[in-house]
C-alpha cells in the first residue's frame, strides 16, 4: 500500500518555530515567547511538494513542482513506479478525490502498468490517507523554524528532510500515541485504626 497526495501551495518564507525559549536553569529569568521577523505582504507561490509513502516500512519519496496539474502527477507517479521494487505484484494506491488524479492521462497510466489499482478515499476523510499525518513531520523536518529566501532553499530543504527520515524510518502507525496512565488498583480500602482516648 502506498499513500500519495500533494501539499502545497508553497513559497519561500519564514516558518514559525518553538513557541518558548527557556533560558538557563540557574537564571532568574522566565521563558520568553521567541522572536521572529515577520514576513510582510504576500509572496507569489513557488510551487507544490509530491509524496509518497509506505506506512508499513516508512520508506517516503517526494519530489517538488512548480505546478500541480495531470501532467506533474503522472510524472510523478512514474517516479513512484521506478522507486518500487519489480517484485511487488500489486500496489494499491490511497488517493484524494482531486479531479487530476482521475483525469484521462492517469487512467491511461493505469493501463500501462497492470499491478496499480487506486483507492480513492471518501470525501471528507482525509484522515484516512497517512500521508496527511506525516506532511506535519516533514514540515516540522524540513520547514520549522527556518527562513527561505527562494524556492530552490525550501526545494534542498525537503530532499535533506526526506532522506533524514528515511535513513531514520519506522512503520508509520494511524493514531496517536498512548499516554502512560498509571493502573488502577482495585479493591477495598484498609479498615481505619482505632483510637482510644
Amino acid at each position: 500500500m502506498i499513500c500519495i497526495d500533494e501539499m502545497g501551495p508553497m513559497s519561500a518564507r519564514t516558518h514559525r518555530g518553538q513557541d518558548l525559549i527557556r533560558p538557563h536553569p540557574n537564571s532568574a529569568l522566565r521563558a520568553e515567547r521567541a522572536r521572529i521577523e515577520l514576513d510582510y505582504g504576500r509572496r507569489p507561490t513557488e510551487g507544490f511538494v509530491f509524496g509518497a509513502l509506505q506506512p508499513h516500512t516508512g520508506a517516503c519519496l517526494t519530489r517538488t513542482y512548480d505546478r500541480r496539474n495531470i501532467a506533474t502527477f503522472v510524472e510523478f507517479l512514474d517516479h513512484v513506479e521506478a522507486w518500487i521494487p519489480a517484485e511487488i505484484e500489486r500496489i494499491y494506491v490511497v488517493l484524494d478525490n482531486l479531479p487530476s488524479h482521475a483525469a484521462y492521462d492517469v487512467l491511461l497510466f493505469n493501463l500501462a502498468h497492470p499491478r496499480w489499482e487506486f483507492v480513492f478515499q471518501p470525501k471528507r476523510a482525509a484522515y484516512l490517507n497517512l500521508i496527511e499525518p506525516w506532511w506535519k513531520t516533514l514540515k516540522s523536518l524540513a520547514l520549522k523554524g527556518r527562513r527561505f529566501e527562494v524556492w530552490s532553499e525550501v526545494e534542498q530543504a525537503v530532499e535533506r528532510a526526506t532522506q533524514y527520515w528515511n535513513d531514520h524510518r519506522h512503520p508509520f502507525v494511524w493514531g496517536r500515541r498512548r499516554r502512560h496512565r498509571i493502573p488502577k488498583r482495585y479493591g477495598f480500602a484498609a479498615p481505619p485504626v482505632s483510637v482510644s482516648i
